[in-house]
């Protein structure tokens, strides 16, 4: 049986993940891509959603794709900044939480003796697995996957796969905590901040305050957007204060400018702390 017939088709949230591929292949088209992902488009391809993708039915469904399109690709490019930096500052240790589609195992430089962990639900791992088989796909650093559910107890399955708590890590949630109710974003972070020892980093994004109201009460069933469940606090930086992490947040009109890539419309409502964060554990 080959990898095509064996793998597993998207559904669910996870399904986004290929969503997000179709749309990091895109970027990497441009000849000003802000990063270059080569595995990309085999996740889009993989996922059925490569060389398009069914048309908004209408102008504001198309401006709603266009802004979270806009809205992932700057945020890719945060976190890259926030894994570069972390390794500048001799952090060997990385976890990925609801990894997905991410291929950073793949397309980054990593000093030696770095250690990628990837942790995810393994219906998303086994489909990437196959796509990975496929392009003969060669990590550039040490890269482990842990299968486990993230409502379940991953920092003992991450343990068990090799994690040291006793050593900095920078830790990646990206796309994630929005489709998670308020109490589990709040036990994953205690769950982080247990595992974090001194000096360790963190990359968030965060559903920015409002944006279920303005993409969710419309969305299409079975869509990103109809199952967001949770949006940043109004003081993120004083609550990751409190769980012992010095934050930073930066909006996307922030991060979209100093990427090249500004924002040329006003504002339509008052701006509010910004949904990436990047911390550093005291």
């Amino acid at each position: 049986m080959t990898d095509e017939q064996e793998r597993v088709q998207p559904s669910g949230v996870w399904a986004t993940a290929v969503g997000v591929a179709r749309v990091r292949a895109l970027e990497t088209e441009r000849e000003n891509a802000l990063f270059r992902d080569p595995l990309a488009q085999a996740f889009a391809t993989a996922g059925g959603l490569w060389p398009s993708s069914p048309p908004p039915d209408d102008e504001a469904a198309r401006r709603r794709r266009l802004a979270v399109s806009f809205s992932i690709v700057i945020r890719t490019k945060f976190l890259d900044d926030v894994l570069q930096q972390a390794s500048a500052s001799g952090v060997r240790q990385v976890v990925l939480l609801g990894a997905g589609m991410d291929s950073r195992a793949f397309r980054m430089d990593w000093p030696e003796g770095t250690r990628l962990f990837e942790v995810d639900t393994a219906a998303p791992l086994d489909f990437k697995a196959a796509v990975l088989r496929q392009e003969r796909a060669v990590a550039r650093c040490e890269r482990i996957t842990v299968a486990v559910d993230l409502r379940e107890d991953w920092p003992g399955a991450l343990a068990a796969a090799g994690h040291d708590p006793a050593v900095p890590t920078v830790w990646i949630a990206e796309g994630l905590l929005i489709y998670l109710p308020e109490d589990a974003v709040e036990l994953l972070l205690d769950r982080i901040s247990a595992q974090s020892a001194a000096g360790s980093r963190m990359g968030l994004t965060l559903g920015s305050r409002g944006v279920i109201e303005r993409f969710g009460a419309d969305a299409v069933p079975g869509s990103a957007a109809s199952m967001w469940v949770s949006e940043m606090p109004d003081d993120p930086v004083g609550w990751l204060d409190g769980h012992g992490w010095e934050a930073e947040s930066h909006t996307l009109r922030e991060r979209a400018a100093a990427y090249g890539r500004p924002i040329d419309t006003p504002p339509q409502r008052e701006e509010r702390p910004g949904a990436l964060i990047s911390a550093v554990r005291r």
